[in-house]
């Protein structure tokens, strides 16, 4: 059967497929000089039904545009072919893979794009709108979050299964979800790379056209940017299904955040487009670009992503100043703080910055591990890298991690080495979620998940790379300490301000917003072999009453610390210590008066200094 084509031209369109009345619009950029045309697949056998030409004099620019009428568009796949060779649409809503044998000896595809034009009822979702320095966010993959046999989990590696494990993150605490690619990459056993929307389109040829890549498990790279993937999906609808995804998270008080790889070839009209996609179908909170950093200012002063979170790896400056939905989200918190963590001179000014950081123009977003390098367990577990899995003979990765085994290299039975870990753990923690700015937990890292070793898993799918639920209930403990230090940062406000400290009494209470003291009171004293400070915040500045003192010792050595005197009728509570295997008190402890406080070594011991009952 073939349907009546319209080829007049549109007065306006966009690049893909779009319902258009009595048919379906389609519309392609096509080169000058260069023949081009849509065909229409039986979606039952894969089989050609028609091929239709795009008319040259209907061309807007570069984009050909023609309507097919009637289209019945549940019942066909569609490609284009230009200059004689079958491509994907870069903007295909859906692309589906012909599974069963190699094709080599037939022109049929094996890739084609899938119309989706099925209305969804958002049922009144809105945008949580959280603010940077109110939001906790957690970085995951979405396969490999669930796809553990002890995920305890009805869909396995899905959106679905991702969904599944909303009440444990709203427990955690966590209020934002930052997601690895969820779009379809491009094909890897054809071409290797794919091409992304503003660029020719991905040839789609037989298995035998090229040899076979490592996998993509990752997913960061050009791809199908419009396509959520399918190998995420438990059903047969991957856009309905992540659909029902981001609305279960807004209902829960949950933001969701996608990474997005752009290559620096990509013309930014075509980054425009795929944003504002994600957002109007999809109700995308914000966005973490990669690839092409020049992006960011290009994208200042949008209105529709005005409100869209905006993470790249460097903003400033940003054109005409910036705005706070803009953040950066770099390895420099991470290098800072793992080196002061296990021990190294020379960073105590450094990490003193790293924690009160919080820029006027845009956010800052902090973490200690990322997708690519070792996850929390490994970083106090191993000093080398251990990729011999990956099948480069451990030539991949990052050779140096800041990291330190506390004393044996591996799995260990040692008790003093195993306490030293937890310890770490602990200290981790704490460095990360009493800093300024939003936080970034790494899936896995609030229970122990390790990887053995590998700090680069890109191509594994397996129990190397999938996030060992089984750690969740040895490190039961571990996980209890990181909802506290949530739930502890979240209750004073001090600690995650919209403004950067000024570190001097501005409102004339009689203490500074955030003070530095060492030995001496007042004193921060920041020499080159020093690795421990107080830190003391004035929460009068936060519209709360009351005094935080966090006395961080990284050194192997206990150390001395002085604490400042508190106004009358109030006294310093001990609220946390990490050289406790709870690290979190039950109540907090009332201390004795006194100008000093001995710090354990590598201890943080968290003060709140509050009028007495």
């Amino acid at each position: 059967m073939a349907w009546m084509i319209d080829r007049s031209t549109a007065l306006f369109c966009i690049p893909g497929a779009m319902e258009e009345g009595d048919g379906v619009r389609f519309t392609a950029a096509v080169r000058p000089g260069q023949e081009a045309s849509v065909l229409l697949f039986d979606r039952q056998n894969w089989e050609l039904v028609q091929e239709a030409e795009f008319p040259m004099e209907a061309a807007i620019g570069e984009l050909r545009t023609l309507k097919v009428i009637g289209l019945p568009w549940k019942k066909v796949f569609y490609c284009y072919k230009i200059n004689g060779k079958a491509v994907c649409d870069p903007c295909a809503a859906l692309i589906v893979r012909r599974d069963g044998p190699e094709w080599e000896e037939t022109e049929t595809p094996q890739i084609l794009c899938e119309l989706n034009f099925e209305p969804y009822d958002w049922q009144g979702d809105t945008f949580p709108r959280i603010p940077y320095e109110d939001a906790v966010m957690y970085h995951l993959h979405v396969r490999n979050f669930t796809k553990h046999p002890r995920s305890k989990v009805r869909h396995k590696g899905t959106f679905l299964g991702l969904a599944e494990k909303i009440p444990y993150l709203a427990d955690l605490g966590v209020n934002q979800i930052k997601l690895m690619p969820v779009y379809e990459p491009a094909p890897q056993e054809e071409t290797g790379c794919g091409t992304p929307a503003g660029m020719d389109a991905p040839f789609i040829g037989t298995a035998s056209a090229a040899p076979a890549q490592k996998p993509n498990c990752w997913g960061y790279g050009p791809g199908f940017y419009y396509a959520p993937r399918r190998l995420f999906a438990a059903t047969k609808n991957p856009v309905r299904e992540l659909k029902d995804m981001v609305r279960a998270m807004h209902q829960n008080g949950i933001e969701v955040i996608l990474e997005m790889f752009f290559p620096e070839e990509i013309a930014v009209r075509s980054v425009l487009d795929c944003l504002t996609y994600w957002v109007r179908e999809f109700h995308i909170d914000g966005f973490h670009l990669m690839g092409n950093e020049g992006l960011t200012g290009c994208l200042k002063g949008d209105a529709l992503l005005a409100q869209t979170k905006l993470l790249c790896s460097g903003c400033g400056p940003l054109p005409d100043g910036g705005t706070r939905h803009f953040a950066e989200c770099n390895d420099g918190f991470l290098a800072d703080v793992r080196r002061i963590l296990k021990g190294d001179e020379g960073m105590l000014e450094s990490f003193a910055y790293r924690t009160r950081r919080n820029a006027d123009f845009y956010a800052v977003v902090n973490y200690l591990t990322n997708h690519d390098g070792f996850t929390l367990m490994d970083l106090v577990s191993y000093d080398n890298k251990h990729n011999e899995a990956n099948g480069e003979h451990n030539a991949d990765g990052a050779v140096y991690n800041f990291s330190w085994n506390c004393g044996q290299e591996g799995p260990s039975r040692k008790k003093a080495v195993l306490a030293l870990r937890r310890r770490q753990l602990r200290n981790a923690f704490l460095l990360l979620l009493l800093s300024q700015g939003t936080p970034m937990l790494l899936a896995g890292d609030e229970f122990g998940n390790s990887q053995s070793g590998n700090n680069n898993p890109y191509c594994l799918d397996n129990e190397i790379s999938w996030t060992d639920w089984g750690a969740a209930a040895r490190n039961g403990w571990l996980a209890e300490f990181v909802k506290k230090a949530v739930a502890f940062r979240r209750e004073h406000r001090i600690l995650h301000m919209s403004s950067e400290f000024q570190m001097c009494d501005y409102q004339s209470c009689g203490y500074p917003d955030l003070s530095y003291h060492s030995g001496r009171a007042w004193y921060g004293g920041f020499e080159y072999n020093s690795r421990q400070i107080g830190m003391m915040y004035c929460e009068k500045y936060a519209g709360q009453e009351g005094f935080l003192y966090v006395a961080c010792n990284l050194h192997p050595l206990a150390q001395e610390l002085a604490v400042p005197a508190l106004p009358a009728g109030m006294c310093w509570y001990l609220a946390a210590d990490t050289s406790l295997e709870s690290g979190f008190l039950q109540e907090e402890q009332r201390m004795e008066e006194c100008r000093t406080v001995q710090v354990p070594a590598r201890t943080i011991l968290v003060m709140t200094g509050r009028k007495e009952p």
